[in-house]
């Protein structure tokens, strides 16, 4: 073995030990977790629940923090450029990927500036309206878009979001677009719903359930394939429209070049924290579905996500420059 070969090998070899030893004390220190969205809405509440589980396994403190914008993007970017020590980690939703094809200049490489670590948990929207609006089911609601087309506005927490995507997907299956309407948010979407500004939303259950319990707002379908055991007798959109389906979920990356010892330590413990059955009680009551996963079933996710959601932004019309 000549000398260069022997000092890369060396070089290797010290950065291996480094990083098991890193993975030994890892964590010594708070973390934080990073939602690049607004707080109150569904992201966030889902991180504020798995922060406040982890510390029972990690052993420190787990902090929220948002940095919403940009569709998510700064939040995302702001993790991808982290050092990758294990401190620094970012809950984003199925949004990321769609945000591939969405941002013709995106601020990063999803697929190398970031490490997946887990899924999390699956959510299904609700297609809400306005108690004012004379559309008390679905085929009366598609009827009502018919008639009047894209005088009808829609709002989402913003462009490419699983929101924006329900309500354009909806729109190429009964052949009539409604106007979106974008928020930094879906708080404040569903504020203007609840105000009468707009005359629906494609939210995320855990979002909108307040409302729907309430009698504010009227749910009148879900978009997952089947009925959510939550809302039984709100009926998927599929059962109009079959083959109609958009599942939100959420998920934890970690900067590229985390060493994989602290990646699996918090996927096992992100997985140990979804196992806990006040956990896993708390997501029901939200019409949630706890979806751990490897990190490499959730890279093989996100890869595919990226490819099956690309042909409908681009059909969309909803790209960014």
């Amino acid at each position: 073995m000549n000398k260069t070969v022997a000092a890369i090998a060396a070089s290797l070899l010290c950065v291996g030990v480094v990083s098991a030893a890193q993975a030994d004390n890892w964590p010594s220190r708070p973390i934080t977790l990073v939602v690049p969205l607004a707080p109150g809405g569904s992201t966030d509440a889902t991180a504020r629940l798995i922060a406040q589980k982890l510390p029972k396994e990690l052993g420190q403190p787990v902090v929220v923090e948002n940095r919403a914008g940009a569709g998510g993007n700064i939040g995302a970017d702001y993790v991808a450029k982290a050092t990758p020590d294990g401190y620094t980690f970012l809950m984003h939703t199925s949004t990321l990927p769609t945000n591939v094809t969405l941002y013709k200049k995106m601020p990063l490489d999803v697929q190398k500036d970031l490490a997946p670590v887990s899924r999390v948990s699956l959510i299904p929207n609700v297609l809400m309206v306005n108690t004012s609006l004379p559309a008390n089911t679905l085929a009366e609601f598609i009827d009502y878009v018919k008639e009047r087309k894209d005088a009808v506005n829609y709002g989402s927490a913003g462009n490419g979001t699983s929101q924006q995507l329900s309500g354009s997907l909806f729109g190429q299956m009964i052949g009539t677009q409604m106007t979106h309407v974008p928020y930094k948010g879906g708080a404040p979407a569903n504020a203007d719903l609840l105000a009468g500004q707009i005359q629906a939303v494609f939210s995320p259950m855990v979002e909108i359930l307040p409302f729907i319990d309430s009698g504010k707002l009227r749910a009148l379908a879900v978009t997952t394939p089947e009925r959510s055991p939550r809302l039984p007798d709100v009926p998927a959109i599929a059962e109009s429209l079959p083959g109609y389906e958009i599942v939100l979920w959420n998920g934890v990356w970690a900067p590229a070049g985390t060493p994989k010892p602290i990646i699996q330590k918090m996927n096992q413990a992100i997985n140990a924290v979804l196992n806990d059955p006040e956990v896993q009680q708390t997501f029901r009551s939200q019409g949630s579905t706890p979806a751990g996963t490897t990190p490499e079933a959730f890279a093989q996710l996100v890869d595919s996500e990226i490819k099956k959601w690309g042909d409908l932004v681009r059909s969309s019309g909803a790209r960014i420059e």
